[in-house]
């Protein structure tokens, strides 16, 4: 086939991704497609991929699009004749020791949230299930009956007839050289065959991904690893209908295939290919076996079924495929070009994943926005640090090393650490710190007293830092503490036009005279929410813009695409010019008022205002806001000048019992006062009405924003969800979230964010209710409520009001 002079899209990758993007482009959106690829179909990880199709994930929207996948594959066949290979054998999940079945019993409660049924079963029903199977180490495994397995050539093969049927154009053994680009645009793609123009591209090159965003000028932090699995002779005794298996305390994985096992596994000391380019001529090609790396997975596969021993290995298969630092694959629009969007990285649930990821990749690239929460998964949540090829391969290898690992709340990385400190760390660590990271930082997540080790001891239970975390909690609510908050996200924005462009990106009226701040949320087309931050004015043309250390991109990228063409405004990322202390608790006036001359009393500095005061000879930004509840400041402070600062209001806060408070505690405050976590809580499927923030929307105002008519025709419906908050007596259950949420013992919704309230006494949760025909207060408040955690049914109370200080006394005080 001759290359086209021009497309709309142009789709680069034959692989299941890309011929999955072509096919919805094509179906359900009517676009002038055309799909490059270099070799011929399938010819890069796709035909050595081993075709397990799982669906449940710990995001609602993920597991919703890989139970998309299932049901596209299911009738594919009928649509274009080709087969896919799909069989519905179901997925046992073993489990060898308490903490993993804990973890189980979590994620069958998890899936009964997300409308899905796992079923728990005993050692003697794995083994009728499963006859070959040693069942002696388990305690139990989980079973879902819906999961499968499928061919990745085969699906492939027919997603790109189903493309073709609908009119997208696929062009092999074309090569993409480059791009014309222009203001940040690319123009057209430059191939082997000519230039092709277009108005939008999406790289779906699987582990070429990385190198096809380079000629763009965009980052895909992507790692090849090398992945062996065997293929074996004809295993007697062997059903065909036998269900996928996934050892994970074995670290193995194994599937029925004409006969015999595929077998696989992720080990703790994966094998990275390269750091600089994959070679072009790639197609088809895998590395040479390694029969001493692979024997760790053949030992434990043995000691699982023990019929292997005796098997001849018929094939092993060592091929590259695309792992990312987070072990979630990567979608969506990239920062740095305004029109390539990307879908790579899929760590081996690429099958899985293909229909679904397809399937909402084709809408964000027609509508220019995500068509439901994929935040996990998107672009945006890498920074510039991803560009390091050295730590991208340092983290890649640990997240693939915990593949199969058990999935600890609270777990951290420890790779590539620290990367970023802000001046305070050392500080902090003479004070005990133990440190998290979010997004290269290293930040404090609770202080060790004098007697404990400073560091993690995960558990699915209480962890270790349980009694640290509340002490800090109180001091807050009681004294007062400061929190090193330096890792914000901070962007300034100035010019004439600033003021309007921020208008119509905005949900609430930013447009206060200058000393005032905002809280607001930024809206899609549908109302729902793509972030939430502050915004203080400090001068008639110059806005400063407080966000989440891990949104940096994410936000700065929704405001730079949605300031309106021909605006007189600039926007800077001004992160790293200001460290943030933030000083909280009921004593933190008088802190305050013993470093600085300015007037800092309830009259003279009203909270929701923003001063600049002198501290220790240095200009501060002190906002009065607060995320814990309490009176306070986050003081913004010029990064050169943090350690003074800190010093001098460690000096004057001594007689009023100051301490460092780490994150962990944070986190305890803010869920007693029930405010609301973007990403959680609030994400791109919540409109505020849902969340219970319609007051921060100006609607009374007649000003136009981005998601007002969505919220316009919404306000005369009745809800369908509403969020709540629930508490729950019993000491011994611990809150993680993606709980289900019972009315009257019917499921109505689940969990956002769960953990324990300290003043309270009480594990709290959110989340939101659900009711097909509406929900208001009343059928709110009349019901009985249970929470069904890791399986177990617990009486719980559903709150209206924020649990602590519902007048907000103490923030205004």
């Amino acid at each position: 086939m001759t290359l086209p002079s021009h497309a709309e899209i142009v789709v680069i990758g034959g692989g299941i991704i890309g011929c999955s993007t072509a096919y919805h482009l094509a179906r359900d959106h009517k676009a002038d497609v055309v799909l490059l690829e270099q070799g011929t179909l399938t010819s890069g990880s796709t035909w050595h991929a081993a075709g397990l199709v799982g669906q449940l994930r710990s995001s609602a929207s993920i597991t919703r699009v890989l139970k998309y996948s299932v049901d596209l594959y299911k009738g594919l066949e009928a649509e274009t004749g080709l087969a896919t290979g799909w069989k519905m054998s179901g997925c046992l999940r073993l489990a060898t020791n308490q903490d993993r079945w804990t973890e189980f019993r979590r994620l069958a409660t998890t899936a009964k949230s997300f409308g899905m049924d796992m079923h728990l079963l005993t050692p003697q029903e794995v083994k009728a299930t499963w006859p070959l199977m040693e069942v002696g180490d388990l305690v139990g495994a989980s079973w879902l009956p819906t999961d499968g397995q499928a061919s990745p050539s085969d699906i492939t093969q027919s997603l790109a007839k189903g493309a073709r049927m609908h009119g997208a154009r696929i062009v092999e053994k074309v090569r993409v050289t480059g791009f014309d680009m222009e203001e940040g645009r690319i123009r057209r793609v430059r191939t082997t065959l000519g230039d092709i123009a277009c108005e939008k591209v999406v790289n779906c090159a699987g582990q070429w991904a990385r190198q096809v965003g380079a000629m763009a000028g965009i980052n895909v932090p992507l790692q090849p690893v090398k992945h062996q699995y065997i293929i074996t002779e004809k295993v007697p005794g062997l059903s065909t209908d036998a269900p996928t298996i996934r050892d994970p305390d074995r670290r193995t994985y194994f599937k029925e295939e004409v006969g015999g096992l595929v077998m696989g596994g992720y080990e703790p000391n994966p094998q990275p290919w390269t750091t600089g380019d994959v070679p072009d001529e790639w197609a088809f090609r895998l590395f040479d076996d390694d029969f001493d790396h692979f024997e760790q997975h053949m030992e434990q596969a043995i000691a699982r079924v023990p019929a292997l021993e005796t098997v001849g290995v018929k094939q092993m298969i060592n091929g590259p495929e695309s792992f990312t630092p987070d072990g979630n694959f990567i979608l969506g629009v990239a920062p740095e070009c305004k029109n390539m969007f990307v879908g790579a990285g899929f760590n081996a649930f690429g099958i899985a994943s293909g229909g679904g990821a397809g399937w909402v990749l084709a809408q964000w690239v027609v509508d220019g926005e995500a068509p439901l929460d994929l935040w996990v998964v998107d672009i945006r949540r890498f920074a510039g640090m991803h560009r390091d090829r050295q730590w991208v391969l340092d983290r890649t290898l640990e997240a693939y090393g915990k593949h199969y690992t058990i999935g600890f709340p609270h777990e951290e990385y420890e790779s590539g650490r620290p990367r970023v400190v802000s001046p305070l760390y050392e500080r902090l660590k003479a004070h005990g710190a133990v440190f998290g990271s979010k997004l290269g930082w290293e930040r404090p997540n609770w202080f060790a007293p004098k007697s404990v080790e400073p560091r993690d001891i995960y558990s699915m239970g209480r962890q270790n830092w349980f009694a640290a975390v509340g002490d800090e909690h109180r001091h807050v609510r009681e004294a007062v503490g400061i929190f090193d908050q330096s890792s914000f996200a901070k962007y300034e924005m100035t010019g004439p036009d600033a003021l309007k462009a921020l208008d119509w990106i905005c949900a609430n009226d930013v447009g206060k005279p200058a000393g005032r701040l905002t809280y607001t949320q930024l809206l899609n087309s549908r109302g729902g929410i793509e972030a939430d931050l502050t915004v203080a004015r400090l001068a008639e043309e110059t806005f400063y813009i407080v966000t989440g250390t891990g949104f940096r991109t994410h936000d700065l990228g929704w405001i730079e695409d949605h300031i309106p063409e021909g605006l007189d405004v600039t926007l800077r990322d001004v992160t790293e010019d200001f460290g943030t202390l933030s000083l909280m608790g009921p004593k933190a006036r008088d802190v305050l008022s013993a470093v600085t001359d300015a007037d800092v009393s309830n009259a003279a500095f009203p909270f929701g205002h923003v001063r600049q005061i002198a501290i220790a000879g240095h200009t501060v930004r002190a906002l009065r806001v607060t995320y814990v509840g309490e009176l306070g400041w986050e003081l913004h402070v010029p990064i050169t000048a943090i350690g003074t600062v800190f010093d001098a209001l460690m000096a004057a806060g001594a007689p009023h019992d100051i301490r460092p408070v780490g994150y962990r505690a944070l986190e305890s405050l803010r869920l007693e006062k029930g405010y609301r976590a973007w990403g959680s809580d609030i994400t791109p499927n919540d409109t505020p009405f849902d969340a219970g923030l319609g007051w921060a929307v100006k609607l009374r105002k007649n000003t136009d924003f981005l998601g007002r008519r969505a919220l316009e025709a919404a306000q005369g419906e009745p809800r369908k969800k509403a969020f709540a908050g629930f508490t729950v007596d019993d000491p011994d259950i611990v809150l993680v979230g993606r709980e289900t949420i019972l009315r009257n013992g019917e499921p109505v919704g689940y969990l956002t964010s769960g953990g324990y309230g300290y003043t309270l006494g009480k594990n709290v949760g959110y989340g939101y209710v659900r009711h097909a025909d509406g929900v208001d207060d009343a059928f709110l408040e009349d019901g009985d409520y249970e929470l069904v955690v890791a399986m177990e049914r617990t009486p719980t109370k559903i709150h209206l009001e924020p649990l602590y200080d519902p007048m907000a006394a103490r923030v205004k005080a």
